[in-house]
């Protein structure tokens, strides 16, 4: 062993550290000589006082079989709304229509025999390309699908490009036999 100076510091440092670990652990694990505050005693006026809060019942925490059939016996008589439902039932007021003439209903008639219009074409037209010595192409898209399409191209296995120009395309949707001219979005 070494009894010069470097060894006598470090003697001393592990000293130091070893009486502050144990000042440490005696503080945490001692308990504090605070006194506890006593548990409280019932007194009689205190008790008292519980018997008039829950009416004249002792606290006695045995099943009371008589208190349960009187509460059976209860029939709740209430609005007869139904709790469940958020909003009340209105009664709507009843309107009277007054009857069609025969034109009108004539009318109708016709309108209900035609056919519905075909759904219209949803695609975006966006952009050209028309390059010296090539054909056009459009830029389409619909949602997050983009098409580039030259004229007789089927885009989408749906649409036909008939013609394109370059402030709008003209397209044919195959499946429903219906031709639309889309303009260019900007953007």
């Amino acid at each position: 062993m070494k009894t010069g100076a470097e060894s006598k510091t470090k003697l001393r440092v592990a000293i130091v550290l070893g009486i502050v670990a144990i000042v440490s652990l005696a503080w945490v694990l001692i308990p504090e000589s605070e006194p506890k505050p006593a548990p409280a005693v019932a007194t009689a006026a205190s008790q008292e006082k519980a018997k008039t809060a829950w009416g004249n019942e002792s606290l006695d925490p045995r099943l009371r079989l008589d208190l349960l059939a009187n509460s059976e016996k209860v029939k709740y008589e209430g609005k007869g709304t139904n709790i469940f439902r958020a909003v009340e039932q209105v009664d709507i007021p009843r309107v009277t229509v007054p009857p069609l003439s025969r034109q009108q209903k004539e009318a109708q008639q016709k309108a209900a025999n035609l056919p519905p219009p075909p759904p219209p074409i949803n695609l975006k037209y966006f952009g050209i390309s028309n390059s010296k010595g090539e054909r056009p192409q459009a830029f389409l898209s619909q949602g997050d699908d983009v098409w580039i399409a030259h004229e007789g191209d089927v885009v989408n296995r749906h649409y036909k490009i008939v013609h394109i120009s370059p402030t709008a395309v003209e397209v044919e949707d195959l499946l429903n036999n219906n031709r639309q001219s889309i303009s260019r979005t900007q953007g």
